[in-house]
This record gives structure tokens, C-alpha cells and sequence, in this order.
């Protein structure tokens, strides 16, 4: 297609009205040249759509962290193939995501949204990604371009790291998605060495785009775009969102009296035409059909592939001849599927452990709660409405909901006059359970007014905690009010929220009515799961970090699993040699209880299946396929590296190169498990390597008794250097079978950067494969 020719229709005024965001997840339609509405959507284990709402439901999978644990590029792939159509189904052409900043601390608070602290196994897990969801006609962004690898002061923070550093460490998996073929790309917030990344002409501009190459377009992080003319010669292609913003008339002056030349603007319209065209928003793209995937089993799969089992003693797992089992744990009952923030989506359904067990039928199931580590009540599971209401109390609209959770972000349901909404009311039935005092609670910004049955128990104004609009809406300060109720009550619940609020000319409509019916005190429900435990064959306890812990807007401060889940495991393992501890989280968590429990099961944040995976992984139906992709410590304070807090605006990196199993294997204190490490279900032998040619075999062979899976990881070490992973593969063999892989090392591999250029390090290598960092009995050598 003929981009300068659409060019050339189009005056200054109209292109620069194209490089702002139209409205929160679209570009402005131009139907004198062809071009459709370009819409994006938020990632990354799902395709949200532009409604922020459960109205638009979303297969949801398995989070980044669960996807890198599989280390199967090929499922990926089909992962990225899934999430193109689902992409096309909601009308969307381009996918914010992956998100391949790297594990630098386990403190990051978005840790759960990365893949790795493995600069390779992100860059290949990533690019598989791009491959799969481009595949289907859908474009992909890896974020955030760069070094963005924490959430403490994101937007204005100065990382300070070497340019070789930076190079081989924080660009690599950018330039690997680069060479995958990625056709987006979006910056970040922080500063690089003093200049925002939306300004950083010498990394967008001087690295990205011509040295690498890069003819796809840069999308800015949401409000990212701060400064006229900076900002537009920097690299950043599309301000998002719109449609104000620090582009526009201001931007067009700047053109008009030379400030910013207009070939500028030109490069940045014809990088996304370029861009729609490639989606099928400008010319329509050819595709070649592909066949419908079924999202349902393969988040399934995909679960199953990423559980990570860390240790098994006496063989617990897969059960067998258990007659009764004891699921302990809130997590049980309502799995955490997904970290919070921007990566949220709202799938029609959702697998719980107890209801996964429950189904699956391989023994009597009996649950108990045990301890709530949550701070926050959940909304009323029974259907709900919302109503929209303009200043008069007039109803605009109304809208079934499966719950009394109200999320609007963005933009209002299509038939609700924005112009005159001013106030959102969600109406709930909720029946008591247990006769007692139950609790209400309501979790949002603004002014509200509560009513129980009539009652008004709360009507004043609820205030933002900080200022970082993520945390203020995505996690808003929560009350609570106490109402006692009759066993078998039926109470019609109420909660309006008075004044919409609105950010760039957008809604922003997000609250919660919540509830939760009178239980035991804490101690009592610890002892309770004990005896549960005690008087069963195996007990099962599902421990799990939650929203507060886990999510977009800010960093963790501490490793230990919140609440007293921790009190809860050393109770039930106590009552019961037999127990297996299910970790739901999606970031390295402590676990003082570890030598007291027999197995423990890794099962990240497992998306919307995660039920039925766990029962197929304990029972054996699948093998637990996981590996770490991130070293997880006994401790927080043996990590050598945690800081993600600024000093005087700034966060230097001065570890330099040494993060991860690199930084760990330079310490004094030894890990809890090293990168790589996972159990199967049977037993494998290493038993031969050849290194030339830039690849190394490996043969492997299945010594146990059934059917498994391997993943077969190849280190290299430079002269004088440490070890790191060059290269990976996943095999399959039966019982007594012997399986060769050949891994193909990458040019980087044994290059470094020299100040101005890659250059290979001669010299005589050391390759080393096996099952983890820590366990690599094969050993060559490679001479370059």
C-alpha cells in the first residue's frame, strides 16, 4: 500500500489529530482514506475489550508469570493464537501487551504481569507471544519500553543504569520481540539516565528504530505523553489517551513555526497506517483462516503446563487410595485467577479449586475456611442492576450484572447519555446465610449513600489514599457497616455513587458493594481446619497473596503470605503429616512451613480453569509442567537485590548485569529454589552432550514409570564468566525412552557490548545442560 500517497490527502490539522488517542482505547476514524476506527485493548491474559466491565466477557488465562513457567514455546504460540481471536471478536486490532520488563526484584509489584528474571526466556517466551497473537491479524505492544521493572513512583521515577547494562540486560528482550516481527511497541513512564522515555529520542529513535530497525509504532504508556515538542521528537508515535493531551493545536504550532518539522508528524501517521493495514483497519490485511480454538480447554492446559511442583516428599502427589480430602483456605473457595490492575478481564466463568475437586470426584471433598487473609469483601455473588441516573434522578439505563461490582472505565454502556449521566446506582438482593452480623461494605472514591432494606447506613464522601490514579481507582479505601440479620433474611441492598467521575473527558465509574456473612473468629476457624485436617487422608490448604499484595500501581513490601495463612499451614500439617500446600500467587512468596509439609504445588495466578487444572495435576490426569522462571528465596532478606524504592527521585541499578540466578550465585545465602527448578512425575537421566556449530545436543532419558515432560536447559559460560541460560527445549518421552534435542545458541549468546557495538568474546566456552541452574550434571566445551 502506497502510505506517502494517503499522506499527501491528508492537511497538517488532520494528522496531527490522528497521533492522539480519539478517546481512551481508539484512534480517530478517517474515512477519506480508507481508515477504520482503530481500537486497542489491554493484556495480557486476556482481551478485555473497551468496556472495563463483566458485561464483555473474556477468557482468562493463566498469568505471565504461569506462562513463562511452561517454558513451551509452542504453547504460547497457541496462547497468542487464542488471544487474536478473541481480539477479533471484540473488534479489537491491537493488544497491550506482552509486558517483558524483567524479575529484577520480587518485590515489583507487577512481577505477576513479567515472565522472567532470565533475559533469554523472557525475550523467547515474548516473542512466541508476538508470533502467535500477530499470527491472527492482531497486533501486539511489548511494554515498557524501558527498564520499568517496578511500581514505586512509576511516573516520574529516573532509573540510572550503565548503556551496558542496559544493553544486555534490559533492551535484550525488546530487541528479541523486535526481531520477531512485533508491529507495536509502548514506552514508559520513568526516566532513563534523566529523560522520559516518551523524550528518549537517543533509545526510541537511535536505538529502536534505526538501529534495530523497528517499522512498527510506538504507543505511549496511558498519560505518559506529557510536553509538546519533546515528546514528539522523541519517538512516541501515538498519545494515548485522548482526545486532550500535550499534542493537538499545541503540536500544530509547533510544526507551523518550525519547532517540530513536519516530516515528524509524517513518520509517525505513516507508522499507523502502516499499522492498520497490518490489522485490517486500513485496506483490510490478508490472513489465513485459522481453525477456532477452544479457549476453555487450552486455559486449561495451559494451567496444568505452568504448575510448578517444588517439592514432593515420598511421593504424595499424584494421589492415590485418598478417600477423603480436606481443602482448606479462602483461596479455595474463590481461586485469586488474576493480579490486579490493568490487567484485569471478566470471564463468565470461573473454576474453583473446591468446585474443581469437587467435580473431578476422586474423593470426598470437605472444605474449610481456616483463616481470611483478604482485606477487602466481595461483591454479592446474586445478580444485580445498575442504573444510570441524570441529575433529575431520571433513569437513563439500566444493566443486568452478575454481581454488585460497577465497572465502567472509559467509556458508559453505548445506550447511556454521558452528557447528562450524574449518578450510578447498583441494586442487589443478598440473603442471609447464618442469622448474625453480617457485614456491608462499600469500596470506592466519591460520594456515596448506602441503603439496607430501606435503612440508610451510610451517605458522606469516601476519599482517595495517594495520588496514583491506578491505586486511587483500582484499589479505592474501603468501610464497612455492620447490619444483623435473621437466618434466611432476603434484604434489598442499595449503594449510589452521586457524581460520576471523569479523567480526559472519559468515565471512570468503579466501585463495589460488598458483603460477607458472620463467621467464627479467627482462632476458632484455625482450629476447626485443623480437625478437619486430622480427620482426613490428605489435606490440601490453597494459601494465596491477594489484590492488596499483587497488583498494578504499587510494590510489594514484604515476601510473607498476608493474614495467618502461614499460623494456618504449621496447624494443618501438624494435624496431618499428609499435606500438600497449593501456592496461589503469582510472585515468590516465604515459606516458613516448608520442611513441615510433604508437597508443595506452585500454581501461580492460574486463570479462569484453575479448578479443574488443580485436580488433573493432583490426581495425576497431567503432570505438573512447570519450571521456575524466577529463583525464589527462603527469605526477603537474604535477596541480593530488593530496592524498588527512590532516593531524591531516583532508583540507581547498581547491581549492574547481576540480578536473578546471576546476583544469587555471587551470595552468601542460598536460595529456597533455584531458576529452573521443577518436579515431574517421573524421573529423567542426562546422559550425553555435544557442543559445535553454534548448537548443542542433549540426550535425555525417561527413567521412571510413566509418561513425562522435561524441559532441557542449556547454560553458557564465557571465559572467566558465570554461567547463563543460552537455550531451552521441551521434550516428551514414555517410560524408558530416550529423547535428543538440538538447541540452537543465539549470536548474543557470546557477544557482549563494547561501548559502541556487539563484538563475539573469543575464547574456549563452558556448556553445561540440565534440569535447573543447580542441577546441571552435563558439561562441554564450545570454542569461538
Amino acid at each position: 500500500m502506497d502510505f506517502d500517497a494517503l499522506i499527501n490527502k491528508l492537511d497538517l490539522p488532520t494528522k496531527i489529530r490522528l497521533l492522539t488517542g480519539a478517546d481512551m482505547w481508539s484512534l480517530t476514524p478517517l474515512p477519506e482514506i480508507g481508515l477504520d476506527r482503530l481500537v486497542m485493548s489491554d493484556g495480557p491474559i486476556g482481551v478485555r475489550g473497551e468496556q472495563w466491565s463483566s458485561a464483555d466477557p473474556s477468557i482468562a488465562l493463566p498469568s505471565p508469570t504461569a506462562l513463562a513457567a511452561t517454558w513451551d514455546l509452542d504453547l504460547v504460540r497457541q496462547v497468542g493464537r487464542l488471544l487474536a481471536q478473541e481480539a477479533r471478536r471484540k473488534g479489537v486490532h491491537v493488544l497491550l501487551a506482552p509486558t517483558i520488563n524483567l524479575h529484577r526484584s520480587p518485590l515489583g509489584g507487577r512481577h505477576f504481569e513479567c515472565y522472567s528474571e532470565d533475559v533469554h526466556l523472557t525475550g523467547e517466551i515474548g516473542a512466541a507471544y508476538v508470533e502467535g497473537v500477530q499470527d491472527g491479524g492482531v497486533a501486539t505492544t511489548p511494554k515498557h519500553f524501558v527498564a520499568n521493572d517496578f511500581e514505586t513512583d512509576r511516573f516520574t521515577v529516573n532509573v540510572k543504569v550503565t548503556d551496558k547494562v542496559l544493553r544486555e540486560v534490559y533492551l535484550r528482550p525488546f530487541e528479541r520481540v523486535v526481531q520477531a516481527g512485533a508491529w507495536g511497541l509502548m514506552s514508559a513512564y520513568n526516566s532513563v539516565n534523566g529523560t522520559t522515555m516518551t523524550e528518549h529520542s537517543d533509545l526510541v529513535n537511535g536505538v529502536l528504530k534505526d538501529e534495530w530497525g523497528f517499522d512498527g509504532c510506538v504507543v505511549s504508556d496511558w498519560t505518559a505523553v506529557r510536553s509538546t515538542e519533546a515528546t514528539a521528537l522523541g519517538g512516541t508515535d501515538v498519545a494515548m489517551p485522548g482526545p486532550h493531551g500535550p499534542w493537538g493545536e499545541k503540536l500544530e504550532a509547533a510544526v507551523r513555526e518550525g519547532r517540530v518539522p513536519e516530516s515528524a508528524v509524517d513518520d509517525k501517521v505513516r507508522r499507523i497506517l502502516r499499522l492498520a493495514h497490518r490489522t485490517g483497519a486500513l485496506g483490510g490485511a490478508e490472513r489465513a483462516e485459522q481453525a477456532e480454538i477452544d479457549g476453555i480447554a487450552l486455559a486449561r492446559e495451559v494451567a496444568a503446563r505452568s504448575f510448578t511442583l517444588l517439592k514432593n516428599s515420598g511421593d504424595l502427589l499424584p494421589l492415590t487410595g485418598v478417600r477423603t480430602l480436606a481443602l482448606i483456605g479462602s483461596a479455595a473457595a474463590e481461586a485469586r485467577i488474576m493480579g490486579g490492575g490493568s490487567a484485569q478481564v471478566f470471564p463468565d466463568r470461573v473454576v474453583s479449586p473446591l468446585d474443581g475437586l469437587r467435580e473431578y470426584g476422586g474423593a470426598e471433598v470437605r472444605y474449610a475456611l481456616g483463616t481470611d487473609p483478604r482485606l477487602k469483601l466481595a461483591p454479592i455473588a446474586e445478580p444485580a442492576r445498575a442504573l444510570f441516573l441524570d441529575a433529575g434522578g431520571e433513569l437513563l439505563a439500566e444493566h443486568e450484572l452478575p454481581n454488585s461490582e460497577a465497572r465502567w472505565v472509559g467509556q458508559a454502556p453505548a445506550d447511556v447519555d454521558v452528557e447528562r449521566l450524574a449518578a450510578v446506582e447498583i441494586r442487589a438482593t443478598c440473603t442471609a446465610e447464618v442469622a448474625g452480623e453480617h457485614q456491608f461494605a462499600i469500596s470506592g472514591v466519591g460520594r456515596f449513600t448506602l441503603t439496607v432494606d430501606g435503612t440508610t447506613v451510610f451517605d458522606d464522601t469516601i476519599a482517595p489514599a495517594g495520588d496514583d490514579p491506578a491505586v486511587a481507582f483500582l484499589h479505592a479505601p474501603e468501610k464497612r457497616f455492620p447490619v444483623t440479620l435473621a437466618e434466611g433474611q432476603r434484604v434489598e441492598v442499595t449503594l449510589r455513587q452521586h457524581s460520576v467521575a471523569s479523567f480526559n473527558g472519559m468515565v471512570l465509574i468503579m466501585f463495589v458493594l460488598g458483603h460477607a456473612n458472620p463467621t467464627l473468629g479467627e482462632d476458632e476457624l484455625l482450629a476447626e481446619a485443623a480437625e478437619l485436617a486430622a480427620a482426613s487422608d490428605v489435606a490440601v490448604v490453597v494459601a494465596s497473596t491477594t489484590l492488596e499484595v499483587e497488583s498494578e500501581g504499587f510494590d510489594r513490601k514484604s515476601l510473607a503470605l498476608p493474614g495467618r495463612q502461614d499460623e494456618l499451614i504449621s496447624a494443618v500439617a501438624r494435624a496431618n503429616p499428609r499435606t500438600v500446600v497449593v501456592v496461589n500467587a503469582g510472585s515468590p512468596v516465604e515459606m516458613p512451613w516448608l520442611d513441615e509439609v510433604a508437597a508443595v504445588l506452585l500454581t501461580w495466578f492460574p486463570g479462569q480453569e484453575a479448578g479443574g487444572a488443580l485436580a488433573d495435576v493432583l490426581y495425576g490426569e497431567a503432570e505438573p509442567g512447570g519450571r521456575l522462571p524466577t529463583t525464589w528465596p527462603v527469605r526477603l532478606a537474604d535477596c541480593p537485590v530488593v530496592d524498588v524504592t527512590p532516593v531524591d527521585g531516583a532508583v540507581p541499578y547498581e547491581e549492574g548485569e547481576y540480578i536473578g540466578y546471576r546476583a544469587w550465585a555471587r551470595h552468601a545465602v542460598p536460595p529456597a529454589f533455584w531458576f529452573g527448578h521443577g518436579l515431574g512425575y517421573t524421573s529423567w537421566s542426562y546422559d550425553a552432550i555435544d557442543a559445535g556449530n553454534g548448537s548443542v545436543t542433549v540426550s535425555v532419558t525417561n527413567t521412571g514409570s510413566r509418561r513425562g515432560r522435561e524441559v532441557v536447559q542449556v547454560y553458557l559460560a564465557a571465559p572467566g564468566g558465570d554461567p547463563r541460560l543460552a537455550g531451552f527445549d521441551v521434550v516428551e518421552a514414555g517410560p524408558g525412552e530416550s529423547v535428543v534435542t538440538t538447541v540452537f545458541l543465539p549470536e548474543r549468546a557470546v557477544q557482549e557490548w563494547d561501548g559502541s557495538a556487539w563484538r563475539a568474546v573469543p575464547g574456549e566456552y563452558t556448556v553445561t545442560a540440565g534440569r535447573s541452574y543447580a542441577d546441571r550434571p552435563l558439561t562441554a566445551s564450545l570454542t569461538v
